[in-house]
């Protein structure tokens, strides 16, 4: 199918133009669907209603692909000038100066992102209401090959651990090789304060189970393991948004998913793609959960009750 010319999609109050719908994004294969933009688009209008409420209200960063998975990529922070009025920007201070970051506040805008090619969208985990204080925790399981089983059962066991500290959580495919665990927050920390958290029960995970996690940052340092990494709880660190689509081979997408689903076996980083993601969110994996947002003060002093080091404050 030819990827010129245009279409209309209708998004609320909006309407959004669509050009070349019909241009292929993600290649077909011997194991693998051809996707178009026109793909996307519908796959996005459908997981919208899902998607939205991790997306409002926080600034975003997009790896663009204009031509496709197989073309050049760039990661987008600053919004572009000619991008229209009323979608939702947010300035938010670095080093040096601000960046104007796009904010995902409607179908319409999530659409328009998609018609840039912007394939996978990585968002913060605080809003622009309280941008140093996050209400989102990630701890990221990066294996050092593809082998999910070893994903599977670190978050096992860091779920042991945050049942211990009393914090809820939930897993989420990243589309890619690992896993992403959840832990809501109230929104009273810093940043500082949060990472510093992860990574002290990053490494009390690691130091009770040296022989198959690490915390070291650098690859050569991991001899094998299963890395726990904590570091997009940094300021202006991103994580992959949930239900967001991968630059990879079949469009695989980013799903949240329940720990009862963690233990099937046939559930691994790429399970779902653009063609199934829909029915999973209409399961609703993560019921509630973002509403019990927890503080960090009860949980550090039992984890140093468990260490028996820490900062207990």
């Amino acid at each position: 199918m030819s990827g010129d010319g245009s279409r209309t999609v209708r998004a609320g109050r909006r309407s959004v133009e669509i050009h070349r719908p019909g241009k292929v994004l993600f290649p077909g294969g011997a194991d693998a669907e051809e996707y178009t933009k026109g793909d996307l688009v519908d796959y996005h209008r459908a997981v919208a209603p899902f998607m939205l409420p991790h997306l409002r209200g926080r600034p975003l960063m997009l790896d663009r692909r204009p031509d496709g998975i197989d073309g050049p990529a760039f990661m987008q922070k600053n919004t572009p000038e000619g991008y229209p009025g009323w979608i939702t920007r947010a300035e938010v201070a670095k080093e040096d100066g601000t960046v104007t970051h796009t904010v995902c506040d409607d179908t319409a805008t999530l659409l328009y992102l998609v018609d840039q090619a912007s394939i996978t969208l990585h968002r913060w985990l605080s809003r622009t209401a309280g941008i140093d204080r996050p209400d989102r925790l990630v701890f990221d399981l990066d294996p050092s090959g593809d082998d999910f089983g070893a994903v599977r059962e670190a978050a096992r066991l860091l779920r042991e651990l945050l049942d211990e500290l009393r914090l809820p959580s939930a897993p989420m495919t990243t589309g890619s090789r690992g896993l992403h665990v959840i832990v809501p927050l109230n929104g009273d920390h810093d940043v500082d304060d949060v990472r510093a958290f992860a990574r002290e029960v990053a490494d009390a995970l690691a130091d009770a189970h040296p022989g198959r996690l690490t915390t070291a940052a650098r690859k050569k340092d991991r001899g094998g393991r299963l890395y726990l990494d904590v570091q997009r709880n940094a300021y202006a660190q991103t994580a992959v948004a949930p239900y967001t689509v991968r630059a990879l081979t079949g469009a695989p997408v980013a799903v949240p998913v329940s720990w009862d689903q963690l233990d099937d076996p046939e559930v691994h980083a790429r399970r779902w793609t653009v063609a199934d993601a829909v029915e999973q969110a209409r399961s609703d994996p993560w019921a509630g959960l973002l509403r019990r947002g927890r503080a960090l003060g009860p949980a550090r002093r039992r984890l140093a009750g468990l260490t028996g080091r820490g900062n207990p404050r």
